[in-house]
């Protein structure tokens, strides 16, 4: 198969497209950027967030014109930082316009989609675990959630109105490998081994905050087993979380890392910010049952291949041309 995969620079689509690799698929990659880890498949640099021309040509995404042998979209591309769209809402608008080109280019060339969505779509529910099923428009936390309940919104419009086959994959705290890009994105993980590692004192906003934590490797065999799913026509109109169905306080973070360093913990403890979550923790029940999925890296081993990874893959920001 030759799999097209928007947002292909950042930590989920570079590993993803590996897999596919491997696995002996053609990839096309697109986004903002150059990807900053690799250069093993060709890149469209593209902002998906401009509003494009109506346009009845199916060659591609405004005036880029595509190749005619892709199999798959894995739609992944988006302004993924939940504080950062609190200041900047302008990004989450930006998210549901890209959204919406790529479901325009899945619907003119009858592709099946993969979407990323988010644990951010839930709101902060406090539930133990949380299923596919307990989402509520009244629970939107942050114009980024909003964002991602728009995108659903428009996958689910598209399938029933043009018949477009899709996979929705809610993510929870991916990291891992590839992911040490903090110029771009300040996630979480590498940003505590960074800190730790430089014996610098550690911010955790939110001192009961629970969430669950995704190592890469078991979020890519989940996607990977959706693309094979959904390629073949076995599973379609699903939504799915992809997680390790396990919830970690932040300061236990910070203490694994510890650990794994051989440091002490240095912890300045601050409210939760606007719009962020405070419990999370997925129901993954659907996606063992529907894709076989059996998570395999529990948080503590997670952290110490996430420190090798640190070291071994530093960060190499490359800003949008």
């Amino acid at each position: 198969m030759k799999i097209l995969i928007t947002g292909s620079s950042g930590e989920i689509g570079t590993n993803l497209a590996l897999k596919l690799l491997r696995e002996g698929n053609a990839v096309l990659g697109v986004d903002i950027r150059e990807n900053p880890w690799i250069d093993k498949f060709p890149t469209i640099i593209q902002d998906l967030s401009q509003k494009f021309p109506a346009s009845d040509s199916a060659a591609g995404i405004g005036r880029v014109v595509y190749p005619d042998n892709i199999d798959l979209v894995v739609h992944l591309a988006a302004n993924a930082k939940v504080h950062e769209l609190v200041v900047h809402p302008d990004r989450a608008a930006d998210n549901i316009i890209i959204t919406l080109n790529v479901l325009e280019f899945c619907r003119k060339r009858k592709l099946p989609i993969i979407l990323a969505s988010s644990r951010e779509i839930y709101g902060d529910m406090r539930r133990d675990t949380t299923e596919e099923s307990q989402t509520h428009i009244l629970q939107t936390e942050s114009p980024y959630s909003a964002s991602k309940i728009s995108g659903e919104a428009f996958l689910y419009a598209y399938s029933k109105c043009f018949g477009i086959p899709y996979l929705a994959f809610r993510f929870s705290n991916v990291y891992g490998r590839y992911d040490n890009d903090l110029e771009r994105m300040e996630r979480v993980i590498p940003l505590f081994i960074g800190k730790v590692s430089r014996d610098e004192k550690v911010t955790v906003f939110g001192r009961k905050k629970i969430l669950d934590f995704t190592y890469i490797d078991d979020c890519i065999e989940g996607i990977f087993r959706g693309i094979l799913k959904l390629a073949s026509g076995k599973i379609t109109g699903e939504t799915i979380n992809i997680a390790y169905g396990q919830g970690h306080s932040l300061s236990e973070l910070v203490k694994i890392i510890c650990q794994a360093l051989n440091k002490k913990p240095v912890i300045e403890f601050k409210p939760a910010r606007i719009g962020e979550i405070t419990r999370y923790v997925a129901n993954i029940s659907k996606a063992r049952r529907l894709l076989g999925f059996k998570p395999k890296i529990n948080l503590k081993e997670g952290i110490e291949l996430a420190i090798e990874n640190y070291k071994k893959f530093p960060p190499k920001y490359k800003p949008p041309r």
